[in-house]
């Protein structure tokens, strides 16, 4: 990388000098990736290597990404590999859950400049189909892959059914909701971020991080690799593709671009280690290869379409942001947190975004990204200034304006936006001012709660009337936890918001706590 990229990756963010450029250069090279050198080894394991088992994801009409890695100590720093051995991987893809009509098959090499991870790029396939899929390496045969391909671009697809999740924290709950999800039988899971969390492990949870707080590839590699173990994650994984993208915890609690939560940290040591995040990131989730990070940038915002029944604009809210406004947490919305020069996005995912609405053919427009845009004031007693979380979008407020704005403006096709992180389910209506309930709607804004992240939550029906009394916006509330399904036709969007009543221990139950529809043409959002 040259001082001209490193410039263009965080000079604007943090205005690093000449001499952190260099010395950050100088760290990247130490920071192992792709080797074009490696002998290709058949070896033989004495444990099954495929572990933390399979998944697919990122699909398009003709393909998808089909992923796996080698693990077969999926605790250890290493996952159990010889850390000089790039290893032969064997995959196959059939139109049958028996593998028995297997249509295509190659060989793929899991390096360990890769972790030794497996990403397929699988081109060729029938559109609108199910398919299924596995590997094999020294003797062993991973378990069989679900995945389908979309329809085609110009089709009219009568139906989509899918789920929203994010926040699984490994420690604070265990991942029952994926059970129902299971069962669901949806044809894509979307994850909104806080896949891990990078905290040290804590002794007195349900469950136990491995390792202390990560900040290298190793350790990033053994944490993603604990979370696969669960075994209810894993299924979901091998149920269907999944569209991911990222919040702050895969790499670092509040992160700002290239700005840290905490003070005084070093700049170049902070980035050393977001370009470990991402390296790790990529391995481990079923992406394309125009995904690979260069250094501590890694381009994740990008489109996906269900036919003309829906677009998809899955966005990066962490990356390209400037700092939150007003020291961060909840605070009052003054002239700092309206700044116009305030960014979620940056200028370039922006303008990508906007070209891409307007050229969308869907019906349904979505924006799956991670951070609540509804302006929702979060002080509860009333004889108090209103405050707002500067991390989320009201402290971008004229960012999500101008959206707003654009969206109106454009007479874009039935905006949606589907939001993770803050670990409760919202429905809230979206306009260019949200303080102004006689303005017209926009959009409507789905977001889901935390899959385990907070322990079982509540309830909570005070709190949920007071946030609805002092918010316009806001039309449903609850800090259970759970995920969305949502069903779209061309006629309709209904979220079913799903909650568990217990993920403290075994046993939880999901039922649909709440069903929010939206009819075409009218962004409306009712309660059925």
């Amino acid at each position: 990388m040259n001082l001209s990229e490193l410039d263009r990756i965080v000079g604007h963010q943090g205005g690093l000098n000449r001499r952190l450029f260099m010395a950050y250069t100088a760290a990247l090279t130490s920071i192992p990736f792709i080797s074009t050198a490696c002998a290709v080894q058949n070896i033989k394991f004495d444990k099954n290597p495929f572990s933390i088992g399979v998944a697919s994801g990122d699909p398009d009409h003709e393909g998808m990404v089909l992923w796996t890695k080698l693990a077969p100590e999926p605790l250890a720093l290493d996952g159990g590999m010889p850390l000089a051995a790039s290893v032969a991987v064997k995959w196959e893809i059939a139109t049958d859950e028996q593998m028995k009509n297997i249509i295509e098959s190659d060989t793929e090499v899991a390096s360990p400049e890769l972790g030794h991870t497996v990403h397929v790029e699988v081109k060729g396939l029938k559109p609108d189909r199910w398919y299924w899929y596995r590997f094999h390496s020294g003797g062993y045969t991973s378990p069989v892959g679900r995945t389908r391909t979309m329809p085609l671009p110009d089709s009219t697809p009568d139906k989509l059914r899918f789920a929203v999740t994010s926040c699984q924290h490994f420690e604070q709950g265990l991942y029952t909701a994926y059970e129902q999800m299971i069962a669901d039988d949806v044809d894509l899971v979307f994850h909104l971020g806080d896949y891990i969390y990078e905290y040290a492990g804590n002794k007195k949870r349900i469950r136990t991080h491995v390792g202390p707080e990560i900040e290298n590839v190793a350790q990033y590699r053994q944490r993603y690799s604990q979370y696969r173990t669960d075994p209810l994650l894993q299924k979901m994984h091998a149920m269907c593709p999944w569209l991911l993208t990222w919040d702050d915890h895969e790499f670092d609690n509040n992160c700002a671009g290239d700005i840290s939560e905490q003070k005084g940290v070093d700049k170049v040591s902070f980035l050393k280690r977001r370009a470990a995040a991402y390296q790790v990131y990529y391995e481990m989730m079923p992406l394309r290869k125009s995904c690979v990070p260069n250094g501590p940038h890694m381009q994740l915002y990008r489109q996906s379409g269900f036919g003309r029944l829906a677009d998809f604009l899955v966005l990066d809210t962490r990356q390209y942001r400037t700092d939150q406004p007003n020291g961060d947490h909840n605070k009052p919305l003054n002239q700092e947190a309206l700044n116009p020069n305030n960014t979620l996005l940056g200028k370039n995912q922006k303008a990508w975004m906007y070209k891409s609405l307007a050229n969308s053919k869907a019906t349904w427009n979505v924006l799956a990204q991670q951070v609540m845009m509804g302006m929702v004031n979060r002080e509860h007693n009333t004889q108090k200034e209103a405050r707002f979380s500067m991390d989320q979008w009201p402290g971008y407020a004229s960012e999500k304006m101008d959206i707003m704005h654009y969206m109106a403006s454009r007479k874009i096709s039935n905006p949606v936006v589907l939001t993770g992180d803050i670990h409760s389910n919202w429905v809230n209506e979206l306009r260019v001012d949200d303080f102004k309930a006689e303005t017209p709607l926009v959009a409507t804004e789905f977001v889901t709660t935390s899959l385990s992240s907070g322990g079982n939550g509540g309830e909570a029906v005070k709190t949920a009337d007071s946030y609805k009394s002092k918010n316009n916006c806001v039309k449903f509330y609850n800090a259970q936890r759970g995920y969305i399904l949502c069903e779209v036709t061309p006629k309709q969007w209904v979220s079913h918001f799903k909650t568990v009543d217990q993920v403290m221990k075994p046993g939880g139950k999901t039922s649909v706590k709440a069903s929010f529809a939206v009819n075409a043409g009218n962004p409306q959002a009712f309660q059925l």
